[in-house]
């Protein structure tokens, strides 16, 4: 992104630049590399001085408007889709912005919790991404892009996600949503538009969290907690300043003591280490981190950004003596704005200190994710910082009892505070659809879940305002501690909320591990989905899922829709059914094909009543179509 003041070049800062304040800046879903939504009008918006007169061009198209309450929108017509790049200039009263690198194709919403948030790249300490190496290296889609939402939160809706647009290359798809990454390269590669990704996914967050405020001040369970959103907020300020005391009164490296973070100071003291790294029992408690740095004169005053992927739990950085960031926050990436002034030719010191407040934690994030850059200059000039460092520890682990306590805080997991963050930004930038991975966090609460995720559909479709988008969800993997009822939550949520499919992960999971490893089945059936509900092609999307139960005799005959080519029992005879009489006392079940249906029997149960599927945590099954897609499991006795 270009932007043009005067004549000249003007400093780029974060997204690719700064400006004077009343200067036209467009929000940063505008920014290089974007994929603009085809066949519909296109709002693009920012902020400007007040009552400045705003021109945009774009496509052959030329809108303007004058800002209002330091805001400014304007309207694009309908556009095809277009593979060619395009530059959209924006231009205010003083400065001019082009944004470059610009497609036309589909815009697809990605969102969730980890199992969506897990990057195709390795990820300590989670295990590696099954086939992510060979996935990567073939990854040079220039027409599939992915914009980045930051993970915060917030007390009311923000204006601006603070992201970027990455092209796929082998490299950057690295830090592309996995699951995300497949389902847009099976899109691509079958519909030949260009495609975006827009990620915006938090680990370990509920369903309740991405909602907006007006949709759960209607729900009973949630209306309390919206109340006190604003005292969470000042708890979590409280908090805060609290930490800042602690470090005062605690921390031997603290400015009020000997500043560790000096430049001057001399470690002679501090040992080796290597980043990133996992914490051990070496590296738990309070650990400061220190890096020296050569620059050469092109760095010298120049505006810089320090990378340093996630920590695990908190952080606060220095460059040169400077405090330039800090986060509470264990898995949110840390990037840091150095100001001009600060970097200098010769050498340089970062600093960081880290907090470890239980269990693992530590840097964990990827090498790559570790560098110092030049704010809106090309990546490769960037420089390294993984590697050596010097380390020496503060407080041990059993020296933070005196730790002061978050009381209720706002956090990411407070009802709306990631829909006001990463979410209401989006809206109204205009999309396709969406795809959705998440419910483990709402794995104790699967009845209220039937209620609350098509509330959570519908209420995106209200945000989005373009009508009933597809709406594209992932059922949860097999996993030890996950409930068969939160899956039938899921299932149940077809019937309610139109335009929606559910991919099912029944053969994909892993008993021990609720990341499981295999991510391209699940992106791809994701993609099976789109490319029925959103593009029109006549195929199968789905495995078999239970319709109808009809009793003769001592049999239960099971119906399904989604049969694709017929029913098939994947290695050996069909396994995963029980029965039951009206005692409800289910037993294993004698489950055969028999055409389009499945007859279930026992010799136990005379006159069944009810029949289940994959009834467990980790249900042993084998049913699928003939078109490879397994069913979903079920109970003929919902309660």
């Amino acid at each position: 992104m270009l932007l043009k003041r005067c004549g000249f070049a003007a400093l780029a800062v974060c997204l690719g630049f700064t400006v004077a304040k009343g200067d036209v800046t467009p929000n940063s879903l505008f920014s290089d590399n974007a994929v603009i939504q085809r066949d519909c009008p296109v709002p693009v918006w920012g902020t400007a001085r007040d009552g400045e007169k705003v021109v945009v061009e774009f496509a052959g198209q030329k809108v303007s408007t004058a800002a209002k309450e330091g805001k400014w929108l304007v309207r694009l017509a309908p556009m095809p889709a277009d593979v060619k790049p395009q530059t959209m200039r924006i231009r205010g009263e003083a400065n001019e912005i082009e944004v470059k690198n610009l497609l036309i194709g589909d815009v697809w919403v990605a969102g969730g919790q980890s199992n969506m948030e897990r990057q195709l790249g390795p990820r300590r300490p989670q295990k590696d991404i099954e086939g992510w190496k060979e996935a990567a290296e073939n990854a040079d889609y220039p027409e599939i892009r992915q914009y980045f939402v930051q993970e915060r939160f917030a007390t009311k809706p923000v204006d601006d996600a603070r992201g970027a647009w990455a092209v796929c290359t082998p490299k950057a798809a690295r830090q592309f949503t996995a699951v995300g990454f497949f389902f847009a390269r099976d899109v691509y590669l079958a519909e030949k538009v260009p495609v975006g990704i827009l990620f915006s996914a938090w680990g370990g967050t509920e369903a309740e969290a991405w909602m907006s405020p007006t949709t759960l001040s209607g729900m009973p369970a949630f209306a309390e907690a919206l109340k006190a959103l604003p005292q969470s907020s000042d708890r979590r300020k409280a908090y805060l300043e609290a930490l800042e005391r602690w470090y005062r009164d605690y921390d031997l490296g603290d400015e009020a003591k000997e500043n560790w973070a000096a430049s001057a100071l001399d470690p002679k003291d501090w040992k080796p280490a290597k980043l990133p790294v996992m914490f051990s029992k070496e590296f738990d408690g309070l650990i400061w981190f220190r890096k020296e740095i050569d620059l050469d004169e092109s760095w010298a005053d120049k505006v810089g950004v320090v990378s340093l992927g996630p920590i695990d739990d908190a952080d606060t950085t220095w460059v040169n003596g400077h405090r330039v960031g800090g986060v509470d926050s264990w898995s949110l990436e840390r990037e840091y704005t150095i100001p001009a002034g600060v970097l200098k030719a010769g050498k340089n010191v970062i600093v960081v200190r880290v907090l470890n407040k239980a269990k693992t934690g530590g840097f964990v994030g990827q090498a790559e994710q570790m560098k110092l850059s030049k704010s809106g200059e090309p990546a490769v000039s960037s420089v390294s910082l993984a590697g050596e460092w010097l380390a020496k520890k503060s407080l041990s682990a059993n020296e933070l009892k005196s730790l002061p306590k978050e009381r209720g805080g706002v956090n990411q997991h407070f009802p709306s505070a990631l829909y006001n963050a990463m979410l209401a930004p989006l809206q109204p930038f205009p999309i396709k659809g969406a795809v959705w991975y998440q419910g483990e966090a709402n794995n104790d609460r699967p009845k209220e879940y039937r209620n609350l995720f098509p509330e959570l559909i519908a209420d995106w479709r209200r945000g989005w305002a373009v009508g009933d988008f597809p709406f594209l969800f992932v059922q949860i993997a097999p996993y030890k501690d996950m409930t068969p009822e939160l899956r039938e939550a899921q299932f149940l949520t077809l019937a309610k909320s139109p335009n929606t499919a559910m991919v099912v992960t029944a053969d994909v999971g892993d008993a021990e591990d609720i990341h499981p490893a295999r991510k391209e089945p699940v992106g791809t059936r994701l993609a099976l989905a789109a490319r029925a509900l959103a593009y029109g092609e006549r195929l199968e999307y789905s495995g078999p899922l239970y319709e109808s139960m009809k009793i003769e005799g001592g049999n239960a005959i099971i119906s399904f829709t989604h049969r694709g080519g017929g029913l098939v029992a994947e290695r050996g005879e069909l396994k995963g059914f029980t029965i039951a009489g009206a005692d409800k006392k289910f037993v294993p079940a004698k489950a055969v094909i028999k055409g389009d249906t499945v007859v279930v029997s026992s010799d136990e149960v005379a006159s069944p009543t009810a029949v289940r599927y994959g009834w467990a945590n980790v249900p042993d099954v084998n049913l699928f179509n003939k078109d490879g897609l397994p069913a979903s499991p079920f109970r003929t006795d919902v309660e």
